[in-house]
């Protein structure tokens, strides 16, 4: 699998490519080795048509705002040297991936289909196989694995793609496989443990140990050393090479 993966969103005039409805924002979101790196890719368009009365109380996003926006044409080049041999997650991918490749057949030549750029993980299909039967759109997803996503009062591509990010990163597990098994048997998931720091937290205050603590250390090594015939591992890896 690929060590960069990119979170993608987009919203849409309506609900059927079939039926001449266009793609109107796109949203990505970059992680490298399952980190976020800030590199996102964010674009809304100019679609050409009327948007869907039901699509902007989804998404709120309004023909006049997207008047003086460039159309797909205009940045497709830019997006595709983006997505180009990562893997793309996204959830419900037939239904982005049918609106992009409706528009990349609306290009002149022969532009290639997506999955021909960079492979594609359904995360909807995954929640099916590890939730069967429970509800798994995103903002269940979001209410499983108690992620905030409190602020997020309508769609927009860019934002859904971070929460989604979230989301992929609690259903895989997080760091969570760093946690050691307790053995409680409750049936919580490591993604469930992780607990996200505030970047703006205080830096954490470093406490070395005493002349008497590290004396006591000491000790303890001696009586391991001791009772193992010299087999204190400890000890051990102090000694240089």
């Amino acid at each position: 699998m690929s060590s960069r993966q990119i979170v993608l969103d987009t919203e849409t005039t309506g609900l059927e490519p079939a039926q001449g409805h266009r793609i109107i924002e796109i949203g990505c979101v970059e992680m490298i080795d399952r980190r976020l790196t800030g590199n996102n890719f964010h674009q809304y368009l100019q679609p050409d048509r009327e948007i869907d009365q039901a699509a902007i109380e989804v998404h709120g996003i309004t023909n006049e705002f997207l008047a003086d926006k460039p159309r797909f044409a205009d940045v497709v080049e830019d997006f595709i040297a983006y997505i180009r041999g990562a893997e793309l997650i996204i959830h419900n991918a037939p239904f982005d991936v049918g609106f992009l490749n409706h528009e990349l057949r609306r290009l002149p030549g022969e532009p290639p289909p997506l999955d021909s750029v960079c492979s594609v993980l359904d995360t909807l299909v995954m929640a099916k196989k590890m939730h069967p039967g429970q509800r798994n759109s995103l903002d269940a997803l979001c209410k499983r694995y108690d992620i905030n996503n409190s602020h997020r009062e309508l769609h927009g591509a860019l934002l859904d793609a971070e929460i989604l990010a979230d989301v992929y990163l609690m259903m895989t597990g997080g760091q969570g496989a760093l946690s050691l098994d307790t053995g409680s048997g409750e049936g919580e998931s490591a993604g469930e443990r992780i607990q996200r720091l505030d970047p703006g937290r205080a830096r954490l205050k470093v406490v070395r140990a005493s002349v008497d603590e590290l004396a006591t250390h000491q000790q303890r090594l001696d009586l391991i050393e001791k009772g193992s015939g010299g087999g204190c591992l400890w000890r051990a890896a102090d000694q240089p090479e």
